[in-house]
């Protein structure tokens, strides 16, 4: 009987145990949870302040011209892979932008970047650094601060009120301290490939446990609100997929001085004039976009 009794309870604690590391896993990587619904920038402009601002546009398959915002899009063909870059100048830096998935920042909130890219409004826009899948890492989206929780040894990109970009790591300065010295967006993936001009990765760096090659995503500036967007393709027999290093040795021949790794493997998308230009693949086997947490994107 006591045998039985030991053998019971330890049925019913497995059992407890199984349980509770299935909701954990469930809290973690699909129950959503919404925490702040973020302002929704489109509504906050009439109909007719957007249609002056872009009445002068023109646009191609590969570029789109009017007053205020230049976009030039090439492919290219390094290490194997289709490379596919957006060269962008403005005239203002409130133009360059970010966006949550469903206009909410929290836990598993997801969108196709192509669908926030819709919602916004954005004539070009690639995936963001998928804050929702991390737990530390500062968030800052248009001049709110949304997560103060720093990462050790983390990199992140500051985008600046003025438009400018700079590197900085999660362990020598503060969220709060970042918002005082006008920090509009803060992006909290990496690293960093190229600081002040030089190459910042090596051969050995990688992100996490990632193969060498792959998918990549990353932003770069050349000069003041002279941009480039950049997206590689991966995994596939047609696109074998870049590197850290090979990323950032492509991002310097265009000129770059600050650039910045984003999330990339199945996030890797860019979207330009109402189509997703690039092949999204996490597999490899299909094409297909996957959902995330955010996007960076040129727009009114």
């Amino acid at each position: 009987m006591h045998r039985f009794k030991k053998h019971w309870w330890g049925m019913i604690s497995s059992v407890i145990l199984i349980a509770f590391t299935g909701y954990m896993l469930m809290d973690t990587f699909l129950l959503t949870k919404v925490y702040v619904v973020a302002n929704d920038k489109k509504e906050n402009k009439s109909d007719n302040d957007t249609e002056n601002e872009q009445q002068e546009a023109v646009s191609t398959g590969t570029t789109y011209s009017d007053d205020n915002i230049q976009i030039t899009l090439t492919e290219y063909r390094e290490n194997d892979t289709t490379v596919y870059v957006a060269d962008v100048v403005l005239s203002s830096p409130e133009y360059l932008q970010t966006a949550f998935a469903q206009s909410s920042y929290g836990r598993n909130v997801t969108e196709k970047t192509s669908e926030m890219a819709q919602d916004a409004g954005a004539i070009l826009a690639i995936n963001g650094d998928y804050y929702g899948a991390q737990e530390k890492g500062y968030v800052i989206r248009d001049g709110v601060l949304y997560r103060d929780t720093a990462k050790t040894d983390q990199q992140d990109l500051v985008i600046y009120e003025d438009g400018t970009m700079k590197i900085i790591s999660e362990d020598e300065v503060t969220a709060e301290e970042l918002l005082e010295e006008g920090a509009k967006e803060v992006l909290s993936f990496g690293p960093a490939l190229i600081t002040d001009g030089e190459i910042a990765v090596t051969e050995s760096d990688e992100v996490g446990k990632a193969m060498a090659s792959n998918p990549r995503t990353a932003i770069g500036m050349i000069d003041d609100l002279h941009y480039v967007f950049v997206v590689s393709d991966g995994r596939t027999e047609e696109s074998e997929g870049l590197s850290l290093l090979e990323l950032a040795e492509f991002m310097d021949s265009l000129g770059v001085k600050t650039a910045y790794n984003l999330d990339g493997g199945g996030s890797s998308t860019m979207y330009f004039n109402g189509e997703v230009i690039n092949q999204p693949t996490t597999n490899g086997k299909s094409i297909q976009e996957r959902s995330v947490s955010d996007i960076v994107y040129i727009g009114y």
